[in-house]
């Protein structure tokens, strides 16, 4: 029965491993990760429900198919409860259990999909709908992505806070061979210090204190798909080094787990610094600086195609207005002309929160970019805007913490950076 299942399931899986026992399976999976064990109940040694009941409480996830040509209502019963994903009679006929295999495997991915589904903040765009805009900018970085999207190349995306650096990636994603499988995304700001390598990688029970039972990561969920590393500037040196053997090696080790994990993913990471200056600073690995930039793609801040700003803005009234509930805004000639004089130290991202604020509210919100200003000036009456980048954004986010009293958590999101990044920007003001 062992080889007639081996021989059968061989040219249809992946990898294919067989034991003659409970014990000899349980040592090959202490260094080995697989989807599905195919478990006879009656066993030399332990039996098969007495193993399958160990595997769950170590914290095993993957589906498990029992056999047996002794059932009864009790054993089935019994088997379910320990947590079988199938239960199978024997003498069954190859098509019954290739019909199992196939179910298990759709019940695998279902759950991959769903925590992906979970976590996301939004619904990924539609095609095309992720890059707004004309000028010779957005054209070159589209033309970019349709070349570089079809690749398994790792890419590196690099730009400003708010410049859409996720709706890139989304893009790559979806122009990818890869578009039917997920794109998880992870911020690698948001995530503590001492949770990251758990987040990424999975750990083991007992892996450290508190791990009650074994967890998947990150790349576990992206298997098929797309693993998106927002701000990768902020990992710590010690997971640099595990990120790049990760990659290098297209396998992982969960923590605390003797077992290597085969990677089929694709990983497209993005940041708001200059790398090259993290690496001369020290904190940032430049082996895995390199590794990452095998296609660099740089995002223009806002205040470089300024010509876009009129199709962005009618873009996010058409989104927003009904999700809001409210009527779409109508911006004058003289309005837009008082958008194009402001820089955007926040760019795209700062521009919908505008937008949004104002669908709101019912008129152009000039406040949220001037103190004092309550409408838009015309020619000579606008207001004298500071002419030097860091002043622009020191005075824009002073105004949006002052608008929501100071909460920084709530200023961050407006923002659309981390409340981290923030603060890094107060204390430098502070002279701290």
């Amino acid at each position: 029965m062992l080889n007639f299942l081996v021989k059968t399931l061989a040219p249809r899986c992946h990898f294919v491993m067989s034991a003659t026992s409970a014990e000899d399976g349980a040592q090959w999976l202490r260094g080995h990760h697989v989807d599905l064990v195919i478990l006879d109940i009656s066993l030399p040694g332990k039996s098969g429900v007495v193993w399958l009941k160990e595997l769950r409480e170590q914290g095993f996830t993957g589906e498990v198919i029992l056999i047996t040509a002794f059932a009864d209502l009790d054993t089935a019963i019994e088997a379910l409860r320990a947590g079988a994903s199938d239960f199978i009679l024997k003498p069954f006929r190859v098509p019954q259990i290739l019909n199992a295999v196939k179910h298990c495997y759709e019940r695998s991915r279902l759950r991959r999909e769903n925590f992906v589904l979970r976590r996301a903040v939004s619904p990924p765009p539609g095609r095309g709908a992720a890059l707004v805009g004309q000028s010779p900018d957005l054209q070159e970085l589209r033309a970019s992505i349709a070349r570089v999207a079809p690749v398994n190349s790792t890419v590196l995306l690099q730009g400003e806070s708010g410049t859409g650096k996720e709706l890139v990636a989304r893009e790559l994603h979806a122009q990818s061979s890869r578009a039917s499988g997920p794109f998880v995304p992870v911020n690698c700001a948001a995530v503590s210090p001492d949770l990251i390598e758990s987040e990424l990688f999975g750990h083991a029970r007992g892996a450290f204190t508190g791990a009650t039972r074994a967890r998947d990561g990150l790349f576990h969920y992206a298997q098929g798909g797309t693993l998106f590393l927002d701000e990768i500037a902020e990992l710590p040196l010690p997971i640099q080094a595990t990120l790049l053997r990760a990659i290098e090696d297209l396998k992982i080790r969960p923590v605390g787990s003797e077992q290597l994990v085969p990677l089929n993913l694709r990983i497209v990471a993005a940041t708001n610094r200059r790398l090259s200056a993290e690496v001369e600073a020290g904190r940032f690995r430049k082996d895995l600086f390199f590794r990452l930039q095998v296609v660099d793609l740089n995002l223009a801040p806002l205040r470089a195609h300024k010509q876009d700003i009129p199709e962005l803005v009618a873009h996010f009234v058409a989104q927003l207005a009904p999700s809001l509930g409210v009527d779409p805004l109508l911006i004058s000639d003289r309005e837009m002309d008082f958008l194009a004089q402001y820089d955007w130290p926040g760019n795209v991202r700062e521009l919908r929160n505008l937008i949004e604020r104002s669908l709101i509210l019912g008129a152009l919100n000039v406040s949220a970019l001037y103190p004092g200003v309550n409408k838009a000036p015309g020619g000579a009456t606008a207001p004298a805007m500071p002419t030097d980048l860091h002043a622009m954004e020191k005075l824009h986010i002073l105004t949006v913490l002052d608008s929501v009293q100071g909460d920084k958590t709530r200023a961050a999101q407006l923002l659309g950076v981390s409340r981290r990044t923030l603060e890094r920007r107060v204390a430098e003001w502070a002279g701290l």
